[in-house]
């Protein structure tokens, strides 16, 4: 297969700084994971930069095997009971006003994890009660008690990622996970508290067509998702899918206007956004801090 030249547009800078060094520097200290480097995120010089970071709990080996994902595939490491207080104290130590805790899949454990999730989410919310905590949930496969352990611990964002349309899903992603039970997800959360935040993100340039995109959009509102994020695939390794496109960024503008039509409360689409993307961030924490100060 010929390999497609990456344009210009997607290039970015070499991380640095004193915030970035600050936050390598602890997640070293306190044994920590984050999704900015394990799925090798291009955005990694601008949010730890700016202070923010995605933190993954539960280890950095995942059970399942996407085959777009950069996280390692295998059996993964034992459940380190101190590591909520540890997630919160690096994040009360960088001082930070938005934070997102997500998670590699455990299907090794009955819940899938959910219980381990649920207590980081309380001890960064209680050591760092200013901080808005989004969660970027696996999908449990698909457990109710599990979805309703990490509603009741309170974060203020709820995540899980549809990754891509409905054709593709058994292509791209594990066969544990399935587009229709990512959407039954993000639906509960939304019956079980309609006060949360919901979100979710596509990655385009896999081989998808332009009415697909329309469709996943439109099936993502009628779940009631609030934040979409849009961004371009981009390959972490030879080992993995490759690009089948690089779309301009007209392209991802012409959808962003398609999913602000249908209602979303905020839409971010470019070749660079990714699901924890700052800009979907900022939107989100003026809305809950407004919300904060009318209840």
């Amino acid at each position: 297969m010929e390999l497609i030249r990456k344009p210009t547009w997607l290039r970015v800078k070499i991380p640095s700084g004193e915030n970035y060094v600050k936050v390598k520097q602890t997640l070293g200290l306190e044994y920590l994971h984050t999704v900015c480097e394990e799925a090798k995120c291009p955005n990694i010089a601008e949010c730890w930069g700016s202070g923010t970071a995605t933190i993954m709990i539960l280890g950095d080996i995942c059970t399942r095997g996407c085959r777009f994902c950069a996280v390692t595939s295998g059996k993964p490491v034992f459940l380190d009971p101190e590591e909520p207080n540890r997630v919160a104290k690096a994040i009360k130590s960088w001082g930070l006003r938005y934070v997102v805790i997500t998670a590699v899949c455990r299907d090794d454990l009955p819940d899938g994890g959910a219980d381990h999730m649920a207590k980081t989410i309380k001890a960064v919310k209680l050591e760092c009660p200013q901080t808005i905590v989004e969660s970027l949930i696996p999908d449990f496969r698909g457990f109710d008690d599990s979805i309703s352990k990490i509603i009741d611990s309170q974060p203020d964002v709820i995540s899980h990622n549809i990754e891509t349309v409905k054709r593709l899903t058994p292509k791209i992603r594990d066969a544990r996970a399935s587009y229709e039970q990512t959407l039954h997800i993000l639906k509960r959360v939304k019956e079980i508290d309609s006060r949360i935040y919901t979100k979710s993100s596509i990655m385009l340039g896999l081989g998808e067509n332009e009415e697909e995109v329309f469709q996943t959009i439109k099936d993502l509102r009628s779940v009631g998702v609030d934040i979409l994020t849009m961004g371009q695939y981009l390959q972490p390794t030879q080992k993995h899918l490759p690009v089948v496109e690089y779309l301009p960024p007209q392209k991802f503008y012409d959808y962003e206007m398609n999913a602000t039509q249908m209602g979303f409360l905020y839409v971010a689409s470019g070749p660079l956004v990714r699901s924890s993307y700052r800009a979907a961030e900022f939107f989100l924490e003026n809305a809950i801090l407004r919300n904060n100060d009318i209840r």
